[in-house]
């Protein structure tokens, strides 16, 4: 079959080093864009890109096989007016430049992939369905006004001839970068316990079913539009600190009101929507396409993720 190249956008963040780990193979080929190049190593080289203009990088798109843009500032931070403005263009105007480049491509690149998430959905009440790719409602806010315009910048690019996909990703559970490891030292100091009411809906994915899934739709050539990137599983926020404390088993176990939240949120600079706003999300597509999870339950990835952070 030949050798496969791809381009990866934001390749230094946590996703993009678990694409590269998990595409550490000897038929693959990848271009990282990076605002601060590294050296190469095994199949991996740097080229350097500001993240909102075309430059000499753009060459890198010629003949791909695939292009995937991971890039756009955290949101893990506080949303004053600044940082809302940077979280929205880091996502739009790299969008539109790699856009840009694609389109002037003589041999563009057959695959685009591009991150978005599933924040885009309602804060889901318990009675309500899983929000489906199909059926999903759309809801209110800023993190989904960065969702919907991160999407309209990516469907609004002019790519005939390159087949495209958007992912719509939950929160990725891995053992060495993410929110996870977080999440689990603040366990073991005994704050494993519900988080406000605790009955806010955690949609969430393990990481290797993550790269799993970017492949599975890699090597798919029919599928194309949004897919819903997150395991069948979602469970309640009660529910996964249940399964945290039962794995870590803590001396104490400390009450998290939303008050005490708010309070820890702003100490480590960040917002309390992160943890409290309800993700009830169904990967409904994948299933169809025939996407067979390794981590379909939320009990089997953390005892898996801890007992790689333990070794």
């Amino acid at each position: 079959m030949g050798r496969t190249r791809i381009v990866l956008a934001g390749g230094t963040g946590f996703l993009g080093q678990c694409l590269i780990k998990y595409y550490r193979q000897p038929d693959v080929d990848i271009v990282v864009l990076a605002r601060e190049p590294l050296p190469p190593y095994a199949n991996v080289s740097y080229v350097g890109w500001d993240g909102r203009t075309v430059g000499e990088w753009a060459a890198e798109l010629e003949g791909a096989d695939v292009l995937i843009n991971l890039a756009g500032r955290t949101v893990d931070c506080r949303y004053n007016t600044a940082n809302r403005r940077e979280i929205i263009a880091s996502r739009v105007e790299s969008t539109r430049a790699l856009g840009a480049a694609v389109a002037a491509c003589r041999r563009p690149p057959r695959l685009w992939l591009n991150a978005s998430t599933a924040t885009i959905y309602e804060h889901t009440d318990a009675d309500r369905p899983a929000n489906t790719e199909a059926d999903g409602v759309i809801g209110r806010g800023f993190s989904v006004e960065v969702a919907r315009v991160w999407e309209e910048a990516f469907w609004s690019c002019v790519a005939p001839q390159t087949r495209r996909i958007a992912l719509r990703t939950a929160i990725v559970l891995g053992a060495d970068g993410g929110a996870f490891p977080t999440l689990t030292q603040l366990a073991k100091w005994g704050l494993c316990t519900p988080q406000g009411s605790g009955e806010q809906w955690i949609s969430w994915i393990h990481e290797r079913d993550f790269c799993r899934a970017v492949d599975f739709l890699r090597r798919h050539p029919e599928a194309s539009g949004t897919f819903n990137v997150c395991a069948p599983n979602p469970l309640p926020n009660r529910d996964f600190n249940a399964l945290l404390a039962e794995e870590l088993r803590p001396l104490v176990r400390l009450p998290q009101p939303e008050w005490l939240l708010e309070v820890g949120a702003l100490m480590l600079q960040t917002e309390t929507e992160l943890i409290l706003k309800s993700r009830k999300v169904y990967p409904q597509r994948l299933l169809e396409w025939g996407f067979d999870f390794q981590f379909p339950t939320c009990a089997a990835a953390l005892a898996d993720l801890l007992r790689t952070v333990d070794a």
